[in-house]
């Protein structure tokens, strides 16, 4: 049931971050993301403060190691991101995040996945390549670009989350505050130099209301469920539940933002759906393949695989 539950949450963060893709491109612009990244982070460091305030003084020294590398990989991705939202389209952005999917898996080695799994990585991959190129055959633009490298970072992300979470008795809460306060940081230093906080007194209600739901929604309950069922999963399973996040983007960009739908572009996303779904067939098949011993020592393997499947 807990499993159940983890596989549930995933799933609602991967709809929230499927409809931030709009929401960021309708409020950011380029020469004010990092002071945008710093209000949508503080935000959410306010409201986690005020619910975890009784807790904030028995943080650990390892969740606040955690937490500050975690933020520092989670800078990266949010900078990558919300610079590419302002150059792409946000079907685009979203799909192009499905490499996340087929990363992952990959940063075990090439002994952590199957062979058969390089076959739908592959398609993912030209997915990515036909929706970046459905205006006409050129080189990337600079917003895909950073996009891919968005989708790299969170693949490290979450590994690292999930290997760390698993490794040490983490509180998720106090582990996501100082991961969403190392942001929030990291992006008001640079944000500051440059003086992007001069166009906050012109934000209009709904630029604010936007910001709000990004800071609650797609931060605080987004970042806080991973988090929290990183224990109860594994880095694929994770990245598997969180790649259904394209499909969300794509259907809030073209149904509500109106993103243009081009014939290669429609192929594009419909190889990286089929790739992704493809994908988790085989991770899962490769997940709950039998093992074999003899005597002693198959007993003890098998005791050991099952336990592995339990956790697959």
């Amino acid at each position: 049931m807990t499993r159940y539950r983890a596989d549930l949450a995933l799933l609602a963060v991967a709809a929230v971050w499927g409809s931030s893709y709009l929401a960021t491109k309708e409020v950011v612009h380029a020469d004010g993301a990092l002071a945008f990244l710093t209000l949508r982070f503080g935000l959410a460091v306010g409201v986690l403060t005020v619910l975890l305030r009784r807790r904030i003084a028995r943080i650990r020294r390892d969740e606040l190691i955690a937490g500050s590398l975690f933020g520092a990989i989670l800078t990266a991705i949010c900078g990558c991101e919300t610079y590419g939202v302002t150059m792409t389209s946000a079907s685009n952005a979203g799909l192009i995040m499905a490499l996340t999917v087929v990363i992952t898996p990959l940063l075990g080695g090439p002994g952590g996945v199957a062979p058969l799994f390089y076959a739908p990585a592959a398609i993912v991959v030209l997915g990515c390549i036909a929706l970046t190129q459905s205006g006409g055959f050129a080189l990337p633009g600079a917003g895909d670009v950073l996009i891919v490298v968005a989708a790299v970072l969170r693949a490290v992300h979450v590994t690292v989350l999930s290997r760390t979470s698993t490794a040490h008795r983490l509180d998720p809460a106090a582990v996501t505050l100082v991961q969403l306060a190392t942001v929030t940081v990291l992006t008001a230093m640079p944000a500051g130099a440059l003086g992007q906080f001069s166009a906050v007194p012109q934000m209009s209600g709904r630029d604010w209301a936007l910001t709000g739901y990004l800071a609650l929604a797609c931060t605080v309950f987004a970042f806080g469920i991973q988090t929290w069922a990183a224990p109860s999963s594994t880095p694929a399973r994770m990245s598997l539940l969180l790649g259904t996040e394209p499909l969300w983007a794509a259907a809030i960009g073209v149904g509500l933002a109106g993103d243009p739908v081009t014939a290669l572009g429609a192929l594009g996303a419909v190889l990286i759906v089929t790739g992704t779904n493809w994908g988790r067939a085989v991770s899962r098949g490769a997940g709950s393949q039998p093992c074999i011993g003899t005597s002693r020592r198959r007993r003890r393997r098998s005791r050991w695989c099952s336990r592995r499947s339990r956790r697959a």
